[in-house]
């Protein structure tokens, strides 16, 4: 299994949004995002949607069409990213019932789930509390 990439990516989308509008630009292309990011217009344009419903980016139509921000980035958390992008738990169970008659089939969920509550929690927890203001200078600050 290979990590999951939507949450960084998203976070790159909006925060590359948010310095091209600070230089004076009014709206960002998915081609130019997609540039930026090494990867196809088409998965921009789809995050972006989701990011759209989510209330965090809007795009505009017609002559100069891209998408801005719908919110600044310093009221913009990595939860409301991840919320928007990452529907769902972080964890799941069995796509089928384990055996129950077998011990550890029986106990595995029930265990599994108590744990995953927890670091749910905890990574929700962590990602409130950073926003993508905060994401943004430490992008500037890395060194090249």
């Amino acid at each position: 299994m290979s990590a999951n990439s939507r949450l960084t990516i998203a976070a790159h989308a909006l925060a590359w949004i948010g310095l091209y509008q600070r230089q004076g630009h009014e709206v960002a292309t998915s081609e130019q995002i997609a540039t930026s990011a090494n990867t196809n217009p088409v998965v921009i344009r789809r995050l972006l949607a989701e990011l759209r419903k989510a209330g965090l980016v809007e795009s505009r139509r017609g002559l100069g069409a891209g998408w801005a921000l719908a919110r600044e980035l310093e009221s913009i958390t990595l939860l409301d990213v991840y919320e928007a992008v990452e529907p769902g738990p972080l964890f799941a169970m069995h796509r089928a019932t384990p055996d129950q008659d077998c011990v550890i089939g029986y106990g595995i969920q029930p265990a599994m789930q108590g744990i995953y509550e927890g670091v749910e929690e905890t990574l929700r927890h962590e990602l409130a509390r950073i926003t993508l203001e905060n994401v943004l200078r430490d992008v500037l600050a890395a060194p090249r």
